[in-house]
């Protein structure tokens, strides 16, 4: 077989799918079914304009936030921990039993420490100057 490696940074979009399919599909057969599923919790204001919000996914009985932005106006109010708990709940609606989000932020860091997450990860210098920090947290009792 002759093969071809190829750098770009505008991959088409069913490459980027195949991928993803293809990985999936190997980690299925390695560990079992991931159960993936999409979670976003949303904040609108009276006009309907998104002002904050969680997008992540539930996999393996685990809680990812990919992302979780709350506007300036509605930051220092607690928001955070209601989108987190908001996902939570899901999460273990979902039959999830843990949690993980990670930052560079420290501001975020503190948010999600104060809603009962703890570092179990660092990156120093990512970005330089900083760390990025991997926070975990049990959804559920232990047995």
């Amino acid at each position: 077989m002759q093969i071809t490696l190829t750098i770009t940074d505008s991959p088409a979009a069913e490459e980027v799918a195949l991928i993803g399919q293809n990985l999936a599909a190997y980690n299925d057969a390695d560990v079992g079914p991931s159960g993936r599923r999409v979670l976003v919790v949303t904040v609108r204001d009276e006009a309907g304009a998104l002002r904050a919000g969680i997008s992540g996914y539930t996999a393996w009985g685990w809680l990812y936030v990919q992302w979780l932005w709350v506007d300036e106006r509605l930051r220092g109010q607690g928001m955070a921990g209601r989108l987190l708990t908001a996902a939570e709940d899901e999460a273990r609606a979902r039959g999830c039993q843990s949690a993980w989000i990670d930052t560079f932020n420290p501001v975020a860091e503190k948010a999600y420490t104060r809603q009962g997450y703890e570092v179990f990860g660092e990156l120093p210098d990512f970005p330089v100057g900083r760390s990025r920090k991997f926070l975990q947290k049990r959804l559920v009792a232990s047995d």
